[in-house]
């Protein structure tokens, strides 16, 4: 199973967090020497009109412009269930919006995610993982990534205090890593996605980190009013097709759908991950 945080929420993707974050031996990654090779496009804010320009739309002075009509709620908590080919109900995902709080003097969400596998699976992939974004509240960029994983019994720890100039205060358990200005974590990323007006925007485009590298995630909108079923019940969503590059070349490896109520919270309801050895269904329980 290759379950993805992020990531993070997205913008933003369980899987690809997963994917990309379950390297236990790798997990305690170096902060950049440098500014990362990988180029993010640019992104164009909820409510502009989509003929508008693409160059630094959305951006001043290097940083996404702020937009506090987040659609979050402390105290929400998100249940799904993971379904890979025939197999259903291998894995459990929990997404919680923790806390608005100040974060080094910064207005933050507190974000976290929680995996686990099921058996049959967890009789031979114990995966009991913890994912914590500390991300701006205007813009969802990504302040402090953390990675909490237990992994067939192995356990790291990972702390990333995120900076895109090496001047940002700093816990002292926390490596600095430096990042393109504007880039997002997994988490903080799926939940932007929710924030973006897809009756007026037809595409989207930032860094994200997802603890090991940079990449440049785009997501457009692929359906208007897609009308999908899931355990928690029926929902008329935006479906929303997400693309990863890395180094400004596509990873064919895996694609991925993403389907959020058209309601005021724009709950992410759906996630389908196609990937080479099988077909995988993140679908929610529950709503609270």
């Amino acid at each position: 199973m290759a379950a993805l945080m992020v990531l993070g929420v997205g913008a933003s993707c369980y899987y690809w967090v997963r994917e990309h974050s379950a390297r236990p031996a790798q997990a305690s990654a170096s902060p950049f020497d440098s500014e990362p090779a990988s180029v993010p496009g640019t992104e164009t804010p909820p409510g502009a009109p989509t003929s508008a320009p693409p160059a630094s739309a959305g951006y001043k002075n290097g940083e996404p412009a702020a937009d506090p009509g987040l659609p979050l709620r402390g105290g929400e908590v998100l249940e799904y269930t993971a379904n890979v080919a025939n197999l259903n109900n291998v894995a459990n995902l929990k997404l919680q919006v923790v806390e608005h709080k100040s974060f080094f003097g910064k207005n933050a969400w507190h974000l976290q995610a929680f995996a686990h596998t099921e058996n049959p699976l967890r009789m031979v992939f114990v995966l009991d993982d913890q994912f914590d974004s500390y991300s701006d509240a205007a813009t969802m960029t990504s302040l402090q990534y953390e990675m909490h994983l237990n992994e067939r019994g192995q356990k790291v720890d990972s702390v990333q205090r995120m900076t895109a100039t090496g001047k940002e205060p700093s816990p002292p358990d926390a490596t600095e890593t430096r990042v393109l200005p504007g880039t997002r974590d997994p988490l903080g990323m799926l939940h932007f996605l929710r924030n973006v007006d897809w009756t007026k925007t037809a595409e989207v485009s930032c860094p994200v980190y997802d603890g090991h590298k940079l990449y440049d995630v785009r997501a457009r909108l692929a359906v208007a009013g897609e009308a999908v079923t899931v355990p928690a019940g029926s929902y008329k969503t935006s479906k929303i097709e997400v693309r990863v590059f890395e180094n400004g070349q596509e990873m064919k490896d895996a694609h991925f759908m993403m389907y959020f109520a058209n309601s005021v919270a724009r709950t992410p309801v759906l996630l389908e991950a196609v990937m080479p050895f099988a077909t995988a269904r993140v679908e929610l329980l529950h709503a609270k």
